[in-house]
């Protein structure tokens, strides 16, 4: 019962933020059915696949997946995942969590940040036109129907982020949402909706790469306890579409980005 709960957890932050869900996922695995570090990487990359690609399978007629920067940034970052878990298999458990720590605090800053600054950033439709005084700037612009101009520039910054995210998915085993959504709102006008809608795709396919590179290096892998994770993330993602639109943004970020912490905190305190 309790690997059902964890799941449902990990699929309702996927569902209501569309990342972060590997940020829940690896602590609460260590905590609380007291798998090892590495253990708990591939268990986690496993569920955020099947969480994520639920999620797809519920846009698919919202019309609100980028699939053309999204397949970009999941095929360049699933070549990179293997990479990273085979890093992994050099490092030692300690080195891997403190790593993950950072990586949580880090990121719940920028959230919070960014929470404070932008929170009408969550509640804005598509901004598809070219009215923003900052479009010059950005890597990939959007022509008048809202379609990404997939120019030199624009390919080399999707490539980029896409192997960074993917190294980092494989050695940490998260899906690498947490940077997804922040970078498709960077190099592009997209809203939150957009980004958070394609970061799914995105997130299932490096996860799914991270994952299959993990069980190759994995001498005994437990399926039944993967099921059970599985079957509640599912639940938890459709739970968290369904309730995310009546969630703030802003506030819904905040409250993300201290629960990370917390979690990430008390997994690291617990290895010493």
């Amino acid at each position: 019962m309790t690997a059902v709960i964890i799941g449902i957890a990990i699929g309702l932050v996927l569902g209501l933020t569309g990342a972060g869900g590997s940020l829940f996922a690896v602590p609460l695995i260590i905590l609380f059915l007291g798998l090892p570090v590495q253990e708990a990487m591939g268990l986690s990359l496993a569920v955020v696949a099947a969480s994520s690609l639920f999620g797809v399978s519920q846009r698919l007629k919202s019309n609100l997946i980028l699939y053309t920067p999204g397949l970009i940034l999941a095929l360049s970052g699933a070549l990179l995942a293997p990479v990273g878990n085979w890093l992994a298999t050099f490092s030692d458990a300690n080195t891997l969590i403190i790593g993950f720590t950072a990586l949580t605090v880090i990121i719940a800053i920028k959230m919070w940040r960014q929470a404070s600054a932008h929170p009408e950033e969550a509640a804005i439709v598509r901004a598809g036109q070219e009215e923003t005084e900052e479009s010059t700037e950005l890597f990939c612009k959007l022509g008048h129907k809202g379609k990404f101009e997939l120019k030199p520039r624009c390919v080399a910054g999707l490539l980029i982020g896409g192997s960074v995210i993917g190294f980092l998915s494989g050695l940490l085993g998260v899906g690498g949402g947490f940077l997804i959504v922040p970078l498709l709102m960077f190099l592009s006008q997209v809203n939150i909706k957009n980004a958070v809608s394609t970061s799914l795709l995105i997130i299932a396919i490096v996860s799914l790469s991270g994952f299959i590179s993990y069980y190759v290096f994995s001498d005994n892998f437990q399926w039944m306890l993967l099921g059970k994770i599985v079957s509640g993330g599912m639940l938890g993602m459709y739970l968290g579409t369904k309730i995310s639109v009546y969630i703030a943004g802003g506030r819904l970020q905040k409250i993300f980005a201290v629960a990370i912490v917390m979690f990430s905190t008390i997994t690291l305190v617990n290895q010493y």
